[in-house]
């Protein structure tokens, strides 16, 4: 009987891969995709069948019962106490029957728990982003308009098209707020890779859409943080694991505080960034980067995986090539693995302390390490 059950839940787990890859979630993102997809599956589900035929009219009748049984339970007990819906409506709502959230809003819970993986360039994305701060009243509408003009410049779409899909999917509820954070987002052909604008309302901003967390009931919000992104429409999944990581800072405990002090563009960046990923360094004469000036990125001569995404100059955000040559009080936004931001750090400040750290010049107000 424990063999008759093995195959019964082998060929359910065969049936459940081919539901969910026909229900073509954009939210469901398996780290590894079975090879022979459906031919492998379909003899997953009736190998097992045919299996437990053979064995024998005992398990016969015990999958047979162990199957009534389960449909009674969900039927008279379960049904009533759970709201979770299958991805098997997805698949009818391809033959334009019916559809459902339900399931789309678990998995993204489930890519929140997951994680990013090794090849999402969050910490870049954030480094390279464009960040502006709103310190007066203002309009969600003029926010998104701002936000459409900085990135027009960096994907295929002009502003205004830009402008009206935010606010168009803002309206019909495609925007996620929670915790007083607002996360516009978009998937475009034809971009290459994600871009991102950060924005910060001291005052406030409302915002046509519920706060999941603080207020449910409510149709709208007021939001202090909003985070725009737009990936290229090739890769869901990546775009939803950015998503996830954003939701996943903002659920901390020390996100409002921290938001609420940051006292420049790189800190804000900084509350988004891991602190064991980046570092950031200022190139001075009069510190250990000295040997740094007049060197380009190519002779930093910094190991594979490990960069250089940004440069802050003279209040500008410099996307720097290889060719780029380091200045007087060049801003250094560092990232990459853990271990070497610590030696690059020890290497140029002559401290050993731990990568992430940064103080504020107060004359300044940009970051330095010590």
């Amino acid at each position: 009987l424990a063999s008759s059950f093995q195959l019964l839940m082998f060929a359910m787990s065969a049936t459940a891969v081919i539901v969910m890859r026909e229900a073509r979630l954009d939210s469901y993102d398996p780290r590894f995709k079975s090879p022979l997809y459906p031919w492998l599956h379909i003899v997953g589900v009736i190998a097992p069948i045919w299996l437990i035929f053979q064995m024998g009219l005992d398990s016969i009748l015990f999958t047979c019962g162990l199957l009534l049984f389960g449909a009674l339970w969900y039927r008279y007990y379960a049904s009533s106490r759970v709201q979770r819906s299958g991805a098997i409506f997805h698949i009818f709502e391809r033959l334009g029957r019916s559809s459902s959230g339900e399931l789309d809003r678990e998995l993204r819970g489930i890519l929140k728990e997951k994680g990013l993986r090794a090849q999402d360039p969050f910490d870049e994305i954030i480094a390279r982003s464009f960040v502006f701060d709103v310190t007066g009243s203002t309009s969600f509408d003029a926010i998104v308009h701002r936000a459409s003009g900085w990135l027009s410049d960096r994907i295929p779409m002009d502003a205004e098209n830009i402008s009206l899909k935010f606010l168009e999917g803002t309206r019909m509820g495609a925007t996620p707020v929670t915790h007083g954070v607002a996360l516009p987002h978009l998937s475009i052909e034809g971009v290459n890779h994600p871009e991102m604008v950060i924005v910060r309302v001291s005052q406030g901003v409302t915002i046509q859409a519920p706060d999941l967390e603080l207020s449910p009931e409510k149709d709208e919000s007021t939001v202090t943080a909003i985070f725009f992104l737009v990936s290229p429409k090739s890769d869901p999944g990546q775009h939803l694991r950015i998503l996830a990581q954003i939701a996943r800072r903002v659920d901390g405990e020390s996100f409002d505080e921290d938001w609420k002090n940051a006292e420049s563009d790189q800190d804000l960046k900084e509350v988004l960034l891991k602190d064991d990923h980046f570092l950031y360094m200022t190139v001075s004469s009069e510190s250990g980067t000295s040997s740094l000036l007049g060197k380009s990125l190519r002779e930093v001569h910094l190991p594979p995986g490990n960069l250089i995404p940004i440069i802050h100059r003279s209040g500008e955000n410099i996307i720097p090539t290889g060719e780029t040559i380091l200045e007087e009080g060049d801003h250094l936004t560092v990232l990459g693995d853990p271990d070497f931001l610590r030696s690059f750090k020890k290497k140029y400040s002559g401290t050993s302390d731990n990568s992430g750290t940064s103080e504020t010049s107060e004359n300044s107000g940009t970051l330095e390490t010590e």
